[in-house]
């Protein structure tokens, strides 16, 4: 513990880390907040977005744009940067990967918060959009964790890869297949993944966060996961962003390899 009382320990600071955080492209967004919160634990981020995704889905593009999310993050400059990306592309992964290198010298930490939305039922799916679900969340997952791997000096010690998944583990998501799929391939791939890196002293990790306000649910979604909460509440963006900085930093090292739930007591019976 920091003297005077702090809640953060000595070694949550990322004074002089380098970060990538994908899914950048709303405020109300958790890669907004955890860009926020690396930023002002001293990082330097690349954030990254992808905006015409958000265009295609029922809350619909930020209207400050992508300018504008950066603006409010502090505009770009020695510790801010951004890159447009569409990981339904290969070779994207590892253009965002590099962009941080080439701005800020190196890479530290990688969050890959992004994803792709997909309300497809069994009647409903289809080859194409398992595929690009599929792409887009696992195989970009998988492609930043190598494009990471091969850029990572290791003679800076704590190399974090954090990853998401979404609580498609803990109950069904049958109106939404592709996309409980494609975090499920995340939550599959993290212990390997993690050993893969281990003896390079890089942790990787995935998060569930559970249900959070990010915008997306309609009011009656809301009321009825708020009943299944013991706070009565979903839970916030910054809440993810702060379980974030600390898996990012040096407090966390001794953890690798761990899908963890951060969900609020989440009761699912409930609902």
């Amino acid at each position: 513990m920091t003297s005077g009382g702090s809640s953060v320990g000595s070694g949550s600071s990322l004074e002089g880390r380098v970060a990538v955080v994908t899914g950048v492209s709303r405020r109300a967004g958790i890669g907004f907040a955890v860009a926020r919160e690396m930023l002002a634990a001293g990082a330097s981020v690349l954030v990254h977005s992808w905006s015409p995704h958000d265009a295609e889905q029922p809350w619909g593009t930020d209207p400050v744009g992508d300018a504008g999310i950066v603006e409010l993050l502090g505009g770009e400059g020695h510790r801010l940067r951004h890159v447009a990306a569409d990981f339904a592309d290969p070779q994207a992964p590892g253009l965002v990967v590099g962009a941080a290198v080439e701005a800020f010298g190196a890479v530290d930490v990688v969050v890959a918060n992004h994803a792709r939305s997909s309300n497809q039922s069994l009647t409903e799916v289809t080859a194409a959009e398992l595929d690009l679900t599929w792409a887009v969340n696992a195989r970009a997952s998988v492609l930043l964790t190598q494009a990471f791997a091969a850029a990572h000096d290791d003679e800076r010690p704590g190399g974090r890869i954090i990853l998401f998944t979404s609580g498609q583990h803990l109950a069904p998501m049958s109106q939404e297949l592709p996309y409980a799929i494609s975090k499920g391939a995340i939550h599959q791939m993290t212990l390997s993944l993690s050993d893969a890196l281990a003896d390079r002293g890089i942790t990787v990790n995935t998060l569930n966060p559970g249900p959070v306000d990010t915008g997306w649910a309609d009011p009656d979604l809301t009321e009825r996961v708020g009943r299944a909460l013991p706070a009565g509440r979903w839970g916030s963006p910054a809440e993810v962003a702060r379980l974030v900085r600390w898996l990012a930093s040096e407090d966390s090292q001794w953890i690798t390899g761990q899908v963890i739930n951060a969900e609020g007591g989440f009761r699912r019976w409930a609902m």
